[in-house]
């Protein structure tokens, strides 16, 4: 008996669904640019050396990618007649940097093997070496992602998370992506090396009403993050994590539970919701937390990767 219709249809839809993953590989530049990963990782070790805050920005620069239109690199890209950047996105406007680092890494690689590996894949090597480069965990990175040909501000505007949001927003936005609560948490404690803006948590340490912060860590706060708005001293930063903000640890899911989170969707992570277990597992074990924070990064890179004929490998990250 031939096989039917319907049996080919399925068989067809199988290969289609796992082309993505099977395109994905650890190896993908082991014979095109063997060097390749080892000049990647030599440009992230200085600049973190030279800023410890940049371990946090490159790692957040991989996220804010992937959660708009896939890890394709399209954050990266400049203004064009053809569109506009997500650079100047909200979330990202004067908020998300790392973007010369990634070059400098771009441009060490191209001098190495012209044309070869992909911005999309440096930023996802880059957020690799920037986690182990502060104490945090390492993981193998799969390659072969391809760069976009254009850039995404109305999906970056939309998509990405915000202070602002609750814990059901939260939640709802990484299942958007395919990533769980527990990959949500896991991620956030990326936080713990992180530093914010004053306008982000001024209502947060001025405004407690609902008694779901700490006094004493709101007070402390309050000295480096005036009342007053004014362009000075909405940009003057604060460590998200106070107790040891240049390492990667769990002290930032212990800070939750004593009602010192520093921004809003920080402490809603601890708020009698959903997440709270998860949070007290991670206060008290340091090692697991690592673990599933590895296994989301991996999770995370796999959003919409452009493999194969699609997408482009453009030889500097800013332009087409």
């Amino acid at each position: 008996m031939g096989v039917s219709g319907q049996a080919w249809l399925i068989l067809v839809v199988l290969v289609l669904g796992t082309t993505c993953e099977a395109q994905l590989s650890s190896t993908f530049y082991d014979n095109t640019c063997p060097k390749a990963l080892s000049a990647i990782r030599k440009v992230i070790r200085k600049a973190v050396s030279k800023e410890r805050r940049m371990a946090a920005s490159l790692i957040r620069l991989h996220f804010h990618d992937c959660f708009v239109h896939g890890c394709d690199a399209s954050i990266l890209l400049d203004d064009s007649s053809a569109f506009e950047s997500e650079k100047t996105a909200r979330p990202n406007e004067n908020s998300v940097r790392g973007y010369n680092v990634i070059d400098q890494a771009k441009a060490k690689v191209e001098k190495i093997c012209p044309g070869v590996v992909s911005c999309a894949d440096i930023l996802a090597v880059a957020a690799r070496d920037a986690s182990f480069s502060v104490g945090g965990p390492s993981w193998t990175v799969k390659l072969g992602r391809r760069d976009s040909t254009a850039a995404y501000k109305d999906i970056a505007n939309n998509d990405l998370p915000s202070f602002r949001d609750s814990l059901e927003v939260l939640i709802s936005r990484f299942n958007t992506k395919g990533l769980s609560p527990r990959d949500m948490v896991a991620l956030s404690g990326s936080h713990t090396i992180g530093q914010a803006q004053c306008f982000t948590f001024r209502d947060r340490i001025y405004n407690n009403s609902n008694g779901d912060i700490d006094a004493g860590f709101a007070a402390t706060r309050q000295q480096t993050c005036p009342l007053a708005s004014s362009p000075t001293n909405d940009e003057k930063l604060a460590p998200l994590e106070l107790v040891t903000p240049n390492s990667f640890d769990n002290k930032y899911f212990k800070n939750l539970i004593h009602k010192k989170g520093l921004l809003p969707s920080d402490q809603v992570l601890f708020s009698g919701g959903s997440t709270d277990n998860i949070v007290l597992e991670y206060s008290k074990k340091s090692a697991t937390f690592k673990s599933d924070f590895a296994s989301a990064m991996i999770k995370m890179g796999d959003i919409q990767p452009l493999v194969g004929s699609a997408g482009i490998v453009r030889r500097i990250c800013s332009a087409i």
